[in-house]
């Protein structure tokens, strides 16, 4: 049943892990044992699927409520930057454990990550709080960017359904959470579960769409999307199996490109579109986000949304 904006404080809740970004681009070549090499590029930046995803709602036109933790120390800079994408920091907690940090150490054959989950392991605790779980009440959507654990889906998703909240998940690449057989039910039990090929790989064996279709029919799914990047995404539903593909664009940088593309299908959902019309939108924001270097640049806007929809779907 379709929730009246007017009845909820939030269009969008979106949930999980915040980190503080720091990449370092442009090395010669890989450093061996007790070697140095210097960066060309150094940039610092908030970070992570649950920001990406919440900046892009926000500057596609939804309230957003970002729920998370952060380390007392990054308050400031967080929302002065949160607050240019018109996002409010009201729904941040603070923690004493210091922000989650990733650094992306990156040659121009291949790059790496390295990564301190920081506050961030306290996240299951928080949102296992009644207080947490009636600020995501107020939410006509609730998108969880995170590996929700079976135990806390269990409790929580139940008492959204309540609330007459949709929700959405996109697990990220998480090898653990994905191969685990109990966490098929949490897929299950969110609106829209949204993974891209390699981590339907995970969960299939093999990223073929027909494996995935298989594995989500076996699962439950009522309604699956896989996402392919610049190939476009796929649905599996009641009316078979479908690719929607995504626009041709230059590309400059995929940094984000799959959390716009969670938006953009979080953004149709919201406006009834049917799942078709929702992958659409998940595809165009998903190549807008490519056009700029980083996450949070390139993010679209609504007008650009429209124009290149209608240019490559004609609707």
């Amino acid at each position: 049943m379709a929730i009246s904006p007017s009845l909820k404080s939030w269009d969008v809740a979106v949930v999980g892990e915040i980190y503080a970004d720091h990449v370092f681009s442009g090395f010669p070549s890989w450093p061996g044992p007790g070697e140095e090499v210097i960066a060309e590029n150094y940039v610092r930046e908030l970070g992570g699927g649950t920001i990406n995803t919440a900046c892009a709602l926000s500057r596609l036109g939804r309230r957003v409520r970002l729920v998370g933790l952060i380390g007392d120390a990054d308050l400031d800079w967080f929302e002065g930057r949160l607050g240019e994408f018109g996002v409010s920091m009201d729904g941040i907690r603070l923690g004493s454990d210091g922000t989650g940090i990733t650094v992306s150490v990156s040659t121009v054959e291949d790059r790496s990550f390295f990564t301190y989950p920081g506050v961030n392991r306290s996240l299951p605790e928080l949102l296992a709080t009644s207080e947490i779980v009636a600020d995501l009440s107020a939410a006509r959507h609730v998108h969880f960017a995170m590996p929700l654990p079976r135990d806390l889906a269990s409790t929580l998703l139940p008492l959204l359904r309540e609330a007459e909240c949709t929700t959405s998940l996109d697990v990220g690449y998480s090898p653990a959470w994905l191969q685990d057989p109990v966490n098929r039910l949490s897929c299950r039990d969110v609106d829209l579960f949204l993974p891209n090929d390699k981590e339907v790989a995970l969960l299939c064996g093999d990223d073929a769409p027909s494996s995935y279709e298989a594995w989500s029919a076996a699962a439950g799914i009522a309604r699956a999307v896989m996402k392919q990047g610049a190939r476009g995404a796929w649905i599996a539903d009641a009316r078979g199996l479908r690719r929607v593909p995504a626009p041709r664009i230059e590309a400059v940088d995929s940094t984000g490109a799959g959390d716009a593309f969670d938006a953009g299908v979080i953004d149709g959902l919201l406006d009834g579109e049917s799942i078709d019309g929702c992958v659409e939108r998940g595809c165009i924001c998903g190549a807008l986000c490519t056009t700029a270097a980083g996450a949070l640049e390139s993010l679209p806007h609504p007008q650009p949304l429209r124009t290149l929809r209608e240019q490559t779907y004609g609707s």
